[in-house]
């Protein structure tokens, strides 16, 4: 949501712009921080009548892509490399993006930095499009002095990132788009089709065989209930919607996707990918262990792997190795163990997590293209079993019956 503010600067000017954030209570803090002295806020086209009703309703729908903050990352970390300087970075590519939602945020980020806020703190402003990751690793960048290599990092960072995550998601959607429509195809057949050919050979009165008087029975069941199926359907996806809001129901579908064979294999590696990259960009850009476990575990996207991050950072917190702490979970490979340990043990941790993560992408990599040839065999043979079955109990009884004849 955007949110128009008024406000007063440490120079008592008064300035006026706008704020993205989820509630009213978030925006007036991000205006806060910026160092400004509210004198009122409220929503973004609240009193423009039903245009800006519709464009509240629109901007909900938008969103920054991570294509997008990609991109931008490797636009900021060339032109920190052309000796540009950040207020005129951020003005440049604020003036360059086609996307309503980052442009209004690249605004805000120049406010702030006219203002003299930082570079980390103007981003960190933004959550929804800028992680925790993000902003801690530019904040380092600020400290070591090292801007242009902190956004060269995340540029390549997010680049990797978004390749696998894009690769592993694109596997899925051929096979889903097929399965989809040979759903709708099958279902059409035996609520439109079948029921016709059906009165005619049930007429006949020649015995048919079981499996046409089991498709006939599923005909009969769709066309008689299609209603309540329909609602069944809504009713259980809005049930595992909810479901899955939940504490309990986040464990359980996360356990679920990194148990399942062979698929949860590959979510474990894109994970352990996630870990061993993050860490590896955060420590080689001179962060802390124990922040880059706080970080990494903020940005993990599975309960699972975050309770062993967040238990082994309280390990580490009480002296304990990073090694040592990660060693005592079944989900985390032993050789992943063992380098770290070793990487430990030559201070070389940084560059271990790299090679891992190097190993891990390219097992992601290798999995992925061992699914894909993997399931088009497997839909083609599916398609034929399931055509097969449909054609057979519908062509058998009617060729019997010509037979008859």
């Amino acid at each position: 949501m955007l949110f128009n503010y008024k406000a007063i600067d440490s120079s008592n000017i008064q300035r006026e712009g706008t704020v993205e954030a989820p509630t009213v209570d978030a925006a007036i803090s991000a205006v806060q921080k910026r160092g400004y002295t509210l004198i009122s806020i409220d929503e973004a086209g609240q009193n423009e009548g039903v245009m800006g009703m519709l464009n509240i309703e629109f901007s909900m729908f938008q969103s920054v892509s991570n294509k997008e903050v990609v991109i931008l990352s490797r636009q900021i970390a060339t032109l920190f490399q052309a000796q540009v300087s950040p207020l005129r970075i951020f003005r440049l590519l604020s003036a360059e993006v086609e996307n309503p939602q980052l442009r209004t945020a690249l605004n805000a980020i120049v406010e702030d930095l006219q203002a003299g806020s930082s570079i980390s703190r103007s981003l960190a402003a933004h959550p929804a499009i800028f992680s925790s990751f993000y902003v801690n690793l530019v904040k380092a960048g600020e400290e070591s002095g090292s801007l242009e290599k902190s956004f060269d990092y995340l540029a390549d960072y997010l680049d990797r990132q978004y390749e696998i995550v894009s690769k592993a998601r694109n596997a899925l959607v051929y096979p889903a788009f097929v399965i989809s429509v040979f759903i709708i195809v099958m279902g059409m057949m035996l609520t439109l089709v079948i029921p016709s050919i059906a009165k005619i050979l049930t007429s006949s009165g020649q015995e048919l065989p079981i499996y046409t008087r089991i498709v006939i029975g599923i005909s009969d069941f769709m066309v008689n209930y299609i209603g309540l199926i329909l609602i069944a359907l809504a009713a259980g996806a809005v049930g595992f919607w909810k479901f899955k809001q939940t504490d309990v129901g986040k464990r359980t579908i996360d356990e679920f996707m990194i148990s399942v064979p062979y698929l949860g294999d590959l979510q474990r590696k894109l994970l352990l990918t996630r870990i061993c990259d993050n860490m590896a960009t955060m420590l080689g850009s001179g962060i802390s262990i124990v922040q880059a476990l706080e970080v990494t575990s903020d940005v993990v996207d599975n309960v699972v792997f975050k309770e062993i991050l967040d238990n082994s950072l309280i390990e580490v917190k009480g002296g304990r190795s990073f090694a040592d702490a990660i060693s005592e979970y079944p989900e985390i490979p032993g050789v992943l163990a063992q380098m770290a340990r070793v990487g430990e043990e030559t201070g070389s941790l940084g560059n271990i997590l790299t090679t891992l993560a190097n190993f891990y992408r390219r097992e992601v990599n290798n999995a992925v293209d061992t699914l894909i040839g993997l399931i088009e065999p497997a839909m083609i043979v599916m398609l034929g079993i399931g055509v097969g079955v449909l054609l057979a109990s519908v062509l058998m009884p009617i060729y019997g019956l010509t037979s008859s004849f």
